[in-house]
């Protein structure tokens, strides 16, 4: 665990669609990480760090803006080899992520190879050095999270669909959230242990039932029917190839999970398809379903939950009139 104190998740406000998408990729790092889309200042790297301490490591490891490929992934010392016998590897940023968190800052501006060579290692585990017929390979298992401002430019397609989900962040927050935001910024930076310590048992309550989702995680069946409903609702949003079918799979088998459900529901589908969709459908090519009913009004957004939703997804309809769930816990409140 690193001595650094971050911002505790448990006391971020706001950005709920956000924390879910990050603790269901702590579940599940399989899902592909996480793309934060969003204005600067709307505390992404905040959020990001907070995932750490989700994570058994809690390392967390910033990849420079201007790394280069040797820096990324290692290098390897021939004269060790011809010497010794041995490949010398000397460890990049890759090795020093395994376990925990990379956090990649403006995303878009980083380099495409380099883009597309970290994207490989996290779909893999495992990052393999090679040079004049010498390799070395590690493990590197990790949640990737991106963050970019589509304003300074876009992330190319191809790239942008390998990134396991998306979520967007809202620009404005109302008044009452800007000042509640500002006052545990202030209280944070004043006294991080004093404030840490005070959102210690909201925290670990975070911490364990993530790690209780990742042990029941296997338990639950990744089922034909789960699969037919979303590979027709990849279809109907005319998404190319098939990486969104698997990683919407993925997140709703981890909010099953986090939900402490045995099985996937419908309503664990349909809590995780923005996440999915978002930066993958085609609207060109869309097919709208038999039957299907008007699309829901603007404004809903995987971060502005439809009326009779909450903070993870659909409510049951006694919890709807209330706006909180009775069977899973909502993210803890604090003055």
């Amino acid at each position: 665990m690193s001595d650094t104190l971050h911002f505790p998740l448990a006391a971020v406000v706001g950005a709920d669609a956000l924390k879910l998408a990050l603790c269901l990729t702590a579940i599940d790092p399989k899902i592909g990480g996480v793309l934060i889309e969003g204005p600067r200042g709307m505390a992404k790297s905040t959020l990001a760090r907070g995932l750490a301490d989700l994570l058994a490591s809690g390392q967390f490891v910033t990849l420079p803006l201007g790394t280069t490929e040797e820096r990324l992934v290692g290098t390897l010392d021939l004269d060790a080899a011809l010497g010794q016998g041995r490949a010398q590897f000397s460890p990049g940023v890759l090795a020093k992520a395994d376990g925990g968190v990379l956090y990649v800052d403006e995303v878009n501006l980083l380099a495409d190879h380099l883009v597309d060579l970290l994207l490989d290692v996290a779909a893999s585990g495992t990052n393999r050095v090679e040079r004049d017929g010498i390799s070395h390979s590690h493990s590197a298992q990790f949640v990737l999270i991106g963050t970019m401002n589509p304003e300074e430019g876009e992330l190319r397609p191809q790239l942008l669909d390998r990134f396991g989900l998306n979520v967007t962040l809202q620009a404005k927050p109302e008044p009452q959230a800007r000042g509640q935001i500002i006052r545990r910024r202030l209280a944070f930076d004043s006294d991080p242990q004093a404030f840490c310590a005070h959102w210690a048992g909201e925290q670990q309550a975070l911490q364990a039932r993530c790690q209780q989702a990742r042990e029941q995680l296997a338990a639950i069946e990744l089922d034909d029917q789960a699969l037919a409903i979303i590979t027709q609702r990849c279809f109907d949003a005319g998404v190319d190839g098939l990486r969104a079918d698997l990683v919407w799979l993925r997140a709703a088998r981890a909010h099953a999970a986090w939900r402490g459900g045995q099985a996937i529901s419908p309503a664990d589908i349909d809590a995780v398809a923005e996440f999915a969709l978002r930066h993958r459908r085609n609207e060109s090519q869309a097919q709208p379903p038999q039957g299907a009913e008007p699309p829901p009004p603007a404004g809903n957004s995987a971060s502005e939950p439809a009326a009779g939703q909450g903070e993870w997804g659909e409510l049951p309809p006694q919890a709807a009139a209330i706006g909180t769930r009775r069977d899973v816990p909502s993210w803890p409140k604090k003055p």
